[in-house]
Order: C-alpha cells, then structure tokens, then sequence
C-alpha cells in the first residue's frame, strides 16, 4: 500500500493540478489525509469557473466609461449586491478573486502561510528593476521582506518605543496650530484642510524617519518637498493605471509609463538626499570624537549592516505611507466631527478632564481616552484609508467559501464593503463612535481592519496613531471646528487610496 501510494503520488505531482477536485481528493488519499468520499468532494468544491463575476469587456467598461477606477470602493458594494460576497474579475491581464466577507476574509489570511504577499504591485517592482533600486517593506517578499520586517518592528510596533517620539511630533503639531492660525479667513475658514494635512503628514513621518525638519509647514514650502508631495499624488493615480497595462502598451502609450518612473525618481531622489545630509553630519561628529546615539528610524536602519540601497528604498516607502494615513484621516474625522458638534463637545471635555490644564498631550496621556480612540477608530471604518487589501497565496492551493482558489492568484480583500455591511454594523453608513463601547453588540474582528492584521499589517500603525491622537486632541483644544458655511458634502473616491473627491473646507474658531 505505502508504495501504491508513493507512486501515485508522483504521478499526480507531473500531472495537471487543474483537474480539481478529484485529482486534490486522490492525492489527499496518497498522503494519507482523511478525505470525504469521492461524491461529496465534487459536490464541496467548486473552481474559479464556477465563480460568478462580470464578464472583461463589461468590467472593463466600468472602469474605463464609467470612471471606476476613481470609485472602486463603490463597485465592492455592487459586486455584493451582484455576486454575493465572492465573484472574480479581469483587470487587463489580472485575474482577481474578491472577497467581501469577514468570515471569509478570515479564511484567507488565516492560510496565507509564513511569508504573506500582499499584491504583485508589478509597476512598483518594474520600476525598482528598471532603475536597479533594491525593495523596501511595500515590494518585497519572503525572507528578504522578513528580515526588514523584524528590524524595523522592534522600534515602529512595541509602544514603549513609539512612545519616545512624541516631543518630536509635538513640535510638529504645534508649527500646525499655527499654520491653521494663519489660514484662517476672517470668518474662521481654511479651505482645502487635506493638503494641509497632508504636509502635517510628511512633516512627522520625515521628523520621526530623520529627526530632522524639511519645510511642510513653511510659509514658503521648498521647491523639492513640494515636488515629492506631488510626485506622491501622481504616482498613486498612475499605479492603477499602469498596472492595467500590459507592458507591451508601454510602447504605444508611453506617457503613463514615463510619468510614473519620473514620480518615483523624485521620490528617491528626496529620500536619498535627506538620508545622505543626515549620515554625513553624523559622520563628521564622529570624526570630532562626539558620541552620536540617533532616535530616529534611518540611524537604526543604518546601523544594521543592510546595504544602503536597501535603506533608501525602504525610507522612501515609509514616507509615501505615512502621508495619506494622516491626511485622509484627520480630513475625515474634522469633517464628521463639525457635523456632530454633540460628539466633538464630548470628545473636547475628554481630552481637558485627562489634561487638567496642560495644553500639550504626552503619549501616555492617549491610554485615558477612548472616546478619541474610537471616533478615529469609527472614522477608519467609515473611510478605511486602504479600501481594499490584497493577498497571493503563493505557497499552496486553498479553499475559501466552498471554491478551491489556487496558489498566485490575486485576491482582493473588499474592507470597504464589509466595514459597510449591514449585517455586521446597524446603521452602517452612520458615524457612531459610541458602537464601540456596546459591549452587547460584537462585531466580527475581520470587519473592519483599516492596518490590516497578521503579519502584512501596516508596521507604521502606532506612530501614525500617535501622531493622529496628539493632533486632534490638541486642534480641540485649541479650536471650535465647524463644518463649510456652504454646507457643501464631501464624498470619497479611490486613488489608490481612499481619499476626498473635493476640497474639505472647514471653520477654525478660537476658544
């Protein structure tokens, strides 16, 4: 029997794995695996031709006719009501499975295997080859992503060591208040509060990465800070597209290509500059026979022993990450916040009980306020800044929902549309920050998971926090925000990311 097996065995490793499911039920019997009967496995499980999904040229039109690449997160929602919580889709040459589910979602990531991918990001990658850049955290994979992962986790996931940064980000929010000061109209208004924020976002994650300031919050911005936050904006706009492409288009149609090469050379380029200034001030305190002992990420980076190339590839992917995190949540939360004046009082009375007349917050001081905790963690389910995340399994084959899905196929893990589901929040479409204190009403773990979870989770989730909590509860106290004169709705819309689709335009009154 033992050799009946073995070369059973291998003979169905040579064959063709897509004759599911009886060849997957064979070769669970060659290895000696519990398998359900041969009739009730072809009943169980069904293959990705079973799966229900538009056709290409009809999902094609929606993206390209029907401007869907600027509202994906809208299609999840239509791919539920369409399909139920799993079909598949074709984007260019991509086939995707998509999961709008938690239960579900669950079920992925907990088969995703000991090194997780989370998407090709094939223009990324493309890039980094072409240029001869090495991956950072957001590119690579397996045991090169791991060891980045391990390093940088010691000083970006444990508290205590998140901790430290707080007088840095304090002087950064504090350059803010005063930015906000001096944009207000005579009325109180600041027009078009994301690009404010989102200069607020890069000027902390540039401060914690160098411990050094590059501008964002200068009257006068310089001319290469402004040019890598626009590069920031154009390359997620051209990531969708230039993926959608097939390489061979890139010679027909060469402008999309060609501008997203050109944002990220600008993006090394700044990473790359403030990285050398910073090592070569130290290197000359050094040759003064000064002790230099660094707080800040790119020294402990540097220290490591990983090529520099390594180094600047990861620096300049944590900053593009961190920026829109910031920006788009804080846009959010102000913006629900002024229309909620009851919760925005509440939120207010919180933060001055836990300060007792400081008007500065410490780290230590955010563990007393859950009220704060929960708005940002009710704005995030509302306007998770990822809409959608993604896996490739690569290592094996696996069942999800009754269908095999097998390995390297992209699935999309539909955030948006399961943080929105009204089987899983009431009144989901409502921001409610109090459903999070209801301890009668639990929600699924995989509902709403705005930094992911396991081991692909946003490794910059406690210093974005951080910076999130010390801003806003210190523009509360600072100010009365009131929504636009106007009362003009804002919607968001996918680039990428999740962000506004127009100007968020907000009242500042002095307190």
């Amino acid at each position: 029997m033992i050799f009946v097996r073995r070369m059973l065995q291998q003979a169905l490793r040579v064959s063709v794995r897509s004759a599911f499911p009886l060849a997957k039920w064979m070769e669970r019997w060659t290895e000696g695996a519990a398998a359900p009967p041969l009739e009730s496995a072809l009943q169980a499980v069904r293959t990705l031709d079973d799966m229900p999904g538009p056709t290409a040229a009809s999902f094609a039109w929606d993206l390209f006719a029907r401007g869907g690449l600027s509202r994906l997160h809208e299609l999840q929602l239509k791919g539920v009501q369409r399909y139920g919580p799993m079909w598949k889709a074709s984007f260019g040459p991509i086939l995707t499975v998509h999961v709008a589910d938690p239960a579900l979602i669950e079920q992925v990531l907990r088969q995703e295997g000991q090194h997780p991918m989370r998407s090709d990001l094939s223009s990324w990658k493309d890039y980094r080859k072409l240029r001869g850049h090495h991956f950072g955290l957001l590119t690579a994979e397996g045991e090169e992503w791991q060891a980045v992962r391990s390093l940088l986790g010691k000083h970006m996931l444990r508290p205590k060591a998140v901790e430290v940064y707080d007088k840095t980000l304090n002087n950064v929010v504090s350059d803010l208040i005063a930015k906000l000061r001096l944009r207000r109209s005579a009325q109180g208004l600041v027009t078009d509060i994301t690009s404010e924020f989102y200069r607020f976002g890069l000027e902390g994650i540039s401060s914690v990465l160098f411990e050094s300031r590059i501008g964002c919050l200068d009257m006068v911005i310089p001319e290469e800070t402004e040019r890598f936050i626009q590069s920031i904006n154009t390359m997620f706009v051209m990531t969708l597209l230039t993926m959608a492409m097939p390489s061979w288009l890139h010679q027909l149609f060469p402008k999309p290509w060609k501008v997203f090469c050109q944002c990220w050379d600008d993006m090394f380029e700044f990473a790359k500059g403030h990285i050398d200034q910073r090592l070569m001030a130290e290197a000359e305190r050094i040759a003064r026979g000064e002790k230099v002992e660094g707080r800040y990420l790119t020294y402990f980076l540097s220290q490591t022993g990983l090529p520099m190339k390594t180094v600047y590839s990861n620096v300049t992917e944590l900053l593009l990450a961190g920026v829109d995190t910031i920006s788009s949540t804080m846009s959010w939360t102000l913006y629900e916040l002024s229309r909620h004046p009851e919760i925005q009082a509440a939120l207010r009375e919180e933060v001055s009980t836990v300060l007792e007349g400081r008007r500065v917050p410490e780290a230590s001081d955010v563990a007393h306020m859950p009220l704060l905790k929960a708005t940002v963690k009710e704005v995030l389910r509302l306007y998770p800044v990822i809409p959608a995340n993604a896996r490739v399994i690569a290592e094996k084959d696996i069942q999800v929902g009754g269908y095999l899905i097998p390995k390297n196929t992209l699935i999309t893990l539909c955030q948006f549309a399961t943080s929105r589901d009204p089987a899983v929040f009431q009144n989901p479409d409502d921001f409610l920050p109090h459903r999070w204190f209801n301890k009668d009403v639990t929600h699924h773990p995989y509902a709403s998971v705005p930094f992911g979870v396991g081991k692909r989770s946003c490794i910059g989730r406690r210093i974005a926090e951080l910076e999130l909590y010390l801003a806003l509860s210190r523009i509360l106290t600072e100010f009365e925000v009131k929504p636009d004169p106007e009362g003009v709705s804002v919607k968001p819309m996918t680039r990428t990311l999740l962000v506004p689709e127009n100007a968020i335009n907000l009242q500042f009154v002095e307190r």
